[in-house]
């Protein structure tokens, strides 16, 4: 059965209309929904904390701030985008207390709701929609006239208008341009969690770090290692962006797609796949995510380690060294956790 996608023409706007959404947090995702929904008619509050250095930033954008309280208080729909691991203290100090009946409560991962580390009122709606992109694509592919995809989801309405008002809200924020799919808080949350540790950050990083120290540690030059296990693959990525396997394998050479079928599966092997469902196991059964949590809290000794650890790796030296030679590329420049670029980063901090 093929699922079904949502489109603009399926979905009522006028869900949200007379409607105010508190967009709780200014960061990456916080900037892109409050300016996209915002320019699409709706009426817009940023809660952020007392001294918050997106104050500003919100502020000059035209956009209404008041505390995360105030903000929860004057709305009728609230999206709470500060990061996962600062959710559960901003909900029980300042959001939960201020909850009312037929309010909708909104995430765009559901982390906190699936892990039952969020446990809204049964009186409150709450959904999800989560924009499969960054902000900062969120918001420049909306202002062109386009969207990012996104998936929906409705774990609980008292209302009977949540369902309509989570959809209305993907509208506004541009996602029903390009398709919305619905799916289950548990479904959206377990697959994201293992796509990152699989392929798109975990699996990708450590496959491109192994590839250059095998090649380095064979005697050839590190500045061509990097060309060819990192700078290429974006070549890579975008061919399969845009026309899947077929047509990454019809556009290199058939030298290159012959190694692909012969070589890549004795890389990524059945023992892979054995490890991937490991992996997909210790999210689903919530390991994972007590591992994290634990992290967190008590000062994330492990993390920040690890941090650094790669941070100093051969292939980040090289790199940044090739990126400073090509401008063109808008080169960012990562020193202690802070990402700098030259056009600035956008939406950074909450």
């Amino acid at each position: 059965m093929t699922a079904r996608m949502y489109y603009d023409a399926d979905v009522d706007a006028g869900a949200l209309a007379g409607r105010t959404v508190a967009i709780i947090g200014y960061g990456s995702q916080g900037h892109a929904h409050a300016l996209n929904l915002h320019e699409s008619g709706v009426r817009v509050i940023v809660g952020l904390a007392a001294g918050s250095k997106s104050r500003a930033l919100a502020e000059e954008a035209g956009l209404e701030v008041r505390t995360v309280a105030e903000a929860v208080k004057a709305a009728d729909v609230i999206m709470i985008l500060v990061p996962d691991t600062a959710q559960k203290a901003v909900y029980d100090a300042e959001i939960e207390p201020n909850l009312r009946p037929g309010q909708l409560l909104m995430f765009a991962h559901g982390f906190n709701i699936h892990f039952k580390r969020i446990v809204p009122p049964a009186s409150v709606d709450v959904g999800m929609v989560a924009p499969k992109g960054p902000g900062h694509l969120v918001r420049s592919v909306y202002q062109a006239g386009g969207g990012v995809p996104a998936l929906f989801a409705v774990h609980q309405d008292p209302s009977g208008t949540g369902r309509a008002r989570t959809l209305a809200y993907a509208r506004a924020l541009g996602n029903t341009r390009a398709g919305v799919l619905e799916t289950t808080f548990a479904e959206e949350t377990e697959t994201d969690l293992f796509g990152e540790q699989s392929v798109l950050c975990g699996g990708t990083a450590s496959l491109v770090k192994m590839a250059f120290e095998t090649l380095v540690e064979a005697g050839y030059q590190p500045e061509l290692a990097y060309f060819e296990t990192m700078h290429e693959l974006k070549l890579i990525v975008d061919l399969l962006y845009r026309g899947g396997l077929n047509f990454m394998r019809f556009s290199v050479s058939d030298t290159a797609e012959y190694g692909d079928y012969v070589s890549g599966p004795r890389i990524i092997d059945e023992s892979v796949r054995a490890r991937m469902r490991e992996v997909l196991a210790e999210i689903q059964d919530g390991s994972f995510a007590a591992r994290w949590i634990e992290e967190n809290d008590t000062g994330r000794a492990e993390f920040e380690r690890l941090r650094a650890q790669d941070r100093d790796h051969q292939i980040e030296q090289v790199g940044a060294e090739l990126r400073a030679q090509m401008p063109f590329l808008n080169p960012v420049v990562v020193s202690a956790g802070a990402a700098q670029a030259s056009a600035g980063r956008p939406g950074g901090g909450s």
